[in-house]
């Protein structure tokens, strides 16, 4: 179970390892936000209407909405200079400040 935990929660591990550490971040957080609202909206739809249905609709959108952006987050990646280093071998702009 924790090495089922470690592949998806552990951005070192997971398909978005392949992203930059910032896109990585920013996706991390995309999916807390939604797993928060899914949570959310299930529990509040619960307690106010009684209705689990709703609920389960909002999980398996959460469910489907995952594996996308696993799926497809690592081949949105955009190419910076940093890909196309020198060929001296020298820092280019902010590389210099150890950014």
């Amino acid at each position: 179970m924790s090495q089922i935990y470690e592949n998806i929660m552990d951005s070192e591990k997971n398909p978005l390892m392949q992203l930059a550490v910032t896109q990585r971040f920013q996706m991390m957080v995309l999916l807390s936000t939604l797993w928060t609202v899914i949570f959310t909206a299930s529990i509040s739809v619960w307690f106010l209407y009684g209705v689990l249905w709703i609920g389960y609709i909002f999980m398996a959108v959460g469910l489907l909405l995952t594996p996308i952006i696993f799926q497809y987050a690592p081949k949105s990646r955009t190419l910076t200079y940093r890909d196309f280093p020198r060929e001296d071998g020298t820092a280019r702009y902010d590389d210099v400040w150890g950014a």
